[in-house]
């Protein structure tokens, strides 16, 4: 999937999330609708503390993952050995928050750890009904 950008409303839930969760860790899979991530989609069971956050993954639902999105409780946003690991199974756009966790504390990057520009798009989201 071809990615155009972030819904601002969506990144604005990302840094909110990110700030009350402090001191501990947030994680997420990011969801993608019509090229744009628009949701973040948080797995059970995924344990935080200070120091990682770690998702299980295998509590996946079948649904595809544009990428990640995870925060740091330092204003350090780079990827960890263990950042990285998880980027290359789990889309192809990894967010990165830290401290304090305002629209210039993030970052955005591909699946080897390279940084990406990501567009932050002032769009409109539709709910989806739920079937």
């Amino acid at each position: 999937m071809n990615i155009q950008g972030i819904a601002a409303e969506t990144l604005e839930f990302i840094l909110n999330v990110s700030e009350s969760s402090y001191p501990y860790e947030f994680a997420g899979l990011l969801q993608a609708r019509d090229g744009i991530i628009s949701e973040v989609l948080i797995l059970p069971g995924t344990e935080s503390t200070d120091r990682s956050a770690v998702m299980k993954l295998f509590m996946m639902p079948n649904v595809k993952s544009a990428g990640s999105v995870h925060s740091h409780p330092s204003s350090n946003i780079n990827p960890s050995k263990a950042d990285l690991n998880m980027f290359a199974r789990t889309g192809s756009h990894h967010i990165i928050v830290g401290y304090p966790y305002d629209e210039n504390s993030w970052e955005c990057y591909d699946s080897r750890g390279k940084i990406i520009e990501l567009e932050v798009l002032d769009v409109e989201l539709e709910d989806e009904e739920l079937l």
